[in-house]
């Protein structure tokens, strides 16, 4: 059984599968196109103002619309770059948040409906100084001066240019790739592919080309919704049917890491940022429920039992921290 709550994956499969009929919109394509390269043009020109901080400044983006793995690998560059020494604050849109006034500072204890469920997933990852806000310079301005941070690193903001970067890392999923190869609306693309040349690093989810480096996503131990202190190991839940809840940019991506892990699931995709009711999540027959490490975020006070969430971890080659550890050396 499928959730009927789907919102506009449809749409996100049909750019994947190429459907013919997408052609329909390539003329508004090449009108969203053009408008990209005009805003790139003034920026370079000059005509739109681009924003140098006094720290180094890492993008790491999407080139195409849905999930590709960002947020993982945002937090694992976060411990990394701890690990290595320096003390990075995160800004992010806060896509999905409601608040008023921006920019926002981020706890782990935030209300992802004020600030958004990636913003409150990453700052109780990381354990970092985070500020959300559609302006990310002026998020970026108020980490500086509420925090210690000596590095800025964005989730997402490859097409944010009022935000000067040291570092541009753009992630791509390593099956879909870049769908049908077209810009929206008639594809998943926010740019032209041929952006992907101006990047320092491309990294892919699965296996990648030459010059791209591989990233491994793997789930960890379920955690209880309810108590993440009570922990249980995936492997528990073999032999017997799991309701899978996932709200996410590529819904399928985790029902099939769960069942790579020997899970049999039945699938409930909500539309990426969804926000939860007690009832959507009370499917009556005694089944547990997991859900990913975002949703849970957003649904710890429905107080649902026997719900669990699985968090995401990644493995990344030595190669990338080099070149990471030398291009930041060049950006010093």
């Amino acid at each position: 059984m499928r959730s009927n709550h789907r919102g506009p994956q449809w749409l996100v499969d049909h750019w994947h599968k190429r459907s013919p009929w997408l052609l329909l919109l390539a003329p508004l394509s090449l009108l969203y196109r053009a408008a990209v390269a005009l805003r790139r043009w003034l920026y370079r020109a000059g005509l739109l103002k681009t924003h140098r901080l006094p720290v180094p400044v890492i993008v790491a983006g999407n080139l195409t619309v849905g999930g590709t793995g960002k947020t993982p690998l945002v937090a694992w560059l976060a411990d990394n770059l701890v690990q290595a020494g320096y003390r990075p604050g995160l800004v992010a849109r806060g896509y999905g948040g409601r608040a008023t006034h921006w920019p926002q500072q981020v706890r782990q204890d935030s209300d992802p409906v004020m600030v958004g469920d990636e913003a409150v997933l990453l700052a109780g990852k990381t354990a970092c100084p985070m500020a959300v806000g559609p302006d990310r310079v002026a998020a970026a301005r108020s980490l500086l001066e509420h925090s210690d941070c000596n590095l800025i690193l964005s989730d997402d903001g490859l097409q944010h240019y009022a935000l000067h970067r040291d570092i541009e890392i753009a992630v791509i999923d390593g099956v879909r790739r870049f769908g049908n190869g077209l810009c929206l609306p008639a594809g998943p693309l926010r740019e032209p592919v041929k952006r992907m040349a101006r990047v320092d690093l491309v990294v892919v989810n699965g296996l990648g080309d030459r010059g791209e480096y591989p990233m491994t996503m793997r789930l960890t131990d379920a955690l209880a919704l309810l108590d993440s202190g009570v922990r249980r190991d995936l492997c528990s839940f073999r032999g017997q049917t799991v309701h899978a809840v996932a709200g996410i940019g590529n819904p399928g991506r985790f029902f099939a890491m769960l069942r790579q892990a020997g899970l049999r699931v039945e699938e409930h995709a909500f539309p990426d940022h969804h926000l939860y009711t007690s009832g959507e999540l009370a499917f009556g027959d005694g089944r547990p429920v997991i859900m990913t490490e975002k949703d849970a975020v957003k649904c710890r006070n429905l107080a649902v039992d026997d719900c669990w969430y699985a968090p995401v971890t990644i493995d990344m080659p030595r190669e990338f921290t080099d070149r990471m550890a030398a291009l930041l050396a060049d950006a010093g």
